[in-house]
């Protein structure tokens, strides 16, 4: 893809984005603001946790979203007894007597890594390596992994019986931490009349891998503004209890803050949120509206924050 300057580039984004939300809205109703962010991230090369009770079409709408971006999708199911070899591939002894690699199902450009929190610790780390690095290792060999790249894991809040939760440092890798909620009344009978019968939409691919890319690099080459960029960092740094930024409620209610990884995508997603807003440079605004699917996995309440039941969307919220 080539444009004039960057201004033209920001509006072809802005562009896309409506015609690729339009297109997954097709199939996935009255989700407008998950796909938003799911969108946020791909396009600021991030990874996104979707976390929701069963039914509420989380698998759909990663098959959609692979569907339009057209690019090459895998769904790995997370089971208790699936090992690091199950997802990155093995090597195995050829008819020839060589040793050769046989690629796993993260070789593709979209995964959906579905009930990530039911499959043991060895398991989720070979996944996470491979979300950081963009490339896995089998018998000392460095294999690259297609791009773009991206892992969009679900998990279900309620049944936890048999599960493996995700550490802290592991749940960092992820940009977005997403909730997913029951559609309304007037969405939920739209799904029901759409699934319920024979005809089903045909979906529009509209960009290519390539021009996926060339998004994620103008993104990251959008302007930013010295307060915007101190309004995220000091965003983040009021996450941290016992600091100079820290308020009386988190030092009350926190007993671990976010990370400078939390500051350097509240910059980046504030950048994409303004580009696919038709902005070419991103507000406070902006850090405000993708901050709490940012902030959300990255702040661990104390006892006292649970006993009280203030949840973590009400402690991001006082921060602004």
């Amino acid at each position: 893809m080539q444009f004039n300057n960057e201004v033209e580039a920001v509006d072809a984004l802005h562009q896309s984005f409506n015609k690729i939300q339009a297109e997954i809205g097709k199939v996935v109703i009255g989700q407008d603001e998950i796909i938003k962010s799911v969108l946020i991230a791909i396009f600021s090369n991030g990874h996104c946790l979707l976390v929701g009770v069963p039914g509420l079409a989380k698998t759909l709408l990663v098959q959609t979203v692979a569907s339009v971006l057209d690019l090459n999708f895998n769904r790995i199911q997370f089971t208790p007894d699936l090992m690091p070899s199950d997802i990155i591939g093995a090597e195995i002894l050829g008819e020839d007597r060589h040793f050769k690699f046989i690629k796993g199902p993260i070789f593709s450009n979209i995964i959906l890594a579905d009930e990530i929190n039911r499959t043991p610790p060895k398991t989720q780390a070979a996944l996470l390596e491979a979300m950081q690095e963009k490339a896995v290792t089998a018998a000392g060999y460095t294999h690259q992994l297609p791009q773009p790249f991206f892992v969009l894991a679900t998990q279900n809040p309620i049944e936890q019986e048999g599960t493996y939760p995700l550490p802290e440092a592991q749940l960092d890798r992820f940009m977005f931490n997403i909730k997913l909620d029951y559609p309304t009344f007037a969405d939920e009978l739209t799904i029901v009349k759409n699934t319920t019968s024979n005809q089903k939409p045909t979906l529009e691919k509209i960009i290519s891998a390539s021009e996926i890319q060339y998004f994620q690099t103008l993104v990251r080459n959008i302007p930013v503004t010295d307060n915007v960029l101190e309004y995220a960092v000091k965003l983040a740094a009021k996450t941290r209890p016992n600091t100079a930024y820290a308020s009386e409620a988190i030092n009350n209610y926190i007993s671990w803050g976010a990370g400078p990884r939390a500051s350097q995508f509240l910059v980046l997603g504030a950048k994409c949120h303004a580009a696919i807003s038709g902005k070419y440079s991103p507000d406070i605004e902006d850090v405000q509206a993708v901050a709490e699917a940012i902030l959300r996995h990255r702040i661990v309440r104390n006892y006292r924050a649970e006993a009280e039941g203030l949840s973590v969307e009400d402690i991001i919220r006082g921060l602004f």
